[in-house]
């Protein structure tokens, strides 16, 4: 778990988003909604890394407003499960223990098995683009061996099958959970060969996708991301790599 004093070394990140999205809006100050944006973002980059303490006066400060818009963007936050508050305590980013990611794991699962299912039969040929688009940035990234640049590249390749589901509930619904679990899955990317194992696999859901082959796509997509096995051993190695951290 990091010291409340890690959030010293975000700032600048931070503080870099916030006047871009300053300038983007053209306002001087930062709406709730773009508020909780950009410590979304802090959160799944892994900037804030699970366990850590946000403190309210500090992100008021960062943001140069008042501890009300800061207040009701961790509101939300707390409502997506990305955060917890804790009575008295603080509010700290949700760290996850192994009973608890192996069952949001499960769910995941199941849910983009359902997204590649569909898509196999309902994908368009700007589905099927946009599917290979992100794939091969995702051979790209992979290729120069940058684990970070993979994964965003492995989030847009996800986010290009739910949306080929056809189902914007299901879309949706995929998207909230795997914002949950995005710092985990970032982790394991750090993992010596996942990356590469992890690109194999999304071939294969690919060539599934682009076959038509909806149990094919669904069996394949749910063993990306089930966490059972050797995968299993590989995420208890990149929680105890974060807590040497």
């Amino acid at each position: 778990m990091m010291m409340d004093n890690s959030a010293e070394s975000v700032n600048s990140s931070i503080s870099a988003e916030v006047c871009e999205r300053t300038a983007v809006a053209a306002k001087d100050r930062l709406t709730t909604q773009q508020i909780r944006q950009v410590l979304e973002n802090a959160i799944v980059d892994g900037r804030f890394g699970p366990g850590q303490r946000l403190d309210p006066e500090s992100l008021a400060t960062e943001f140069s407003c008042s501890r009300t818009p800061i207040r009701e963007a961790l509101q939300a936050l707390e409502a997506s499960g990305l955060v917890r508050v804790e009575p008295k305590r603080g509010t700290f980013v949700t760290e996850l223990g192994i009973v608890d990611l192996t069952e949001r794991f499960e769910v995941m699962a199941e849910l983009e098995a359902m997204c590649a299912r569909l898509a196999a039969t309902r994908a368009d040929t700007d589905d099927l683009d946009r599917i290979r688009a992100a794939q091969a940035l995702c051979e790209q990234a992979a290729g120069t061996g940058d684990s970070d640049a993979y994964y965003h590249r492995n989030t847009a390749f996800h986010h290009a099958v739910y949306a080929a589901s056809g189902n914007r509930f299901l879309e949706a619904e995929a998207q909230r959970l795997q914002t949950i679990l995005q710092p985990y899955r970032r982790r394991q990317l750090h993992l010596r060969g996942r990356m590469m194992r992890s690109l194999d696999e999304h071939r294969r859901i690919m060539a599934r996708i682009e076959a038509g082959d909806a149990e094919g796509a669904c069996a394949e997509m749910n063993a990306h991301v089930i966490i059972q096995g050797d995968r299993f051993h590989e995420l208890i190695a990149s929680l105890r790599v974060a807590e040497k951290n």
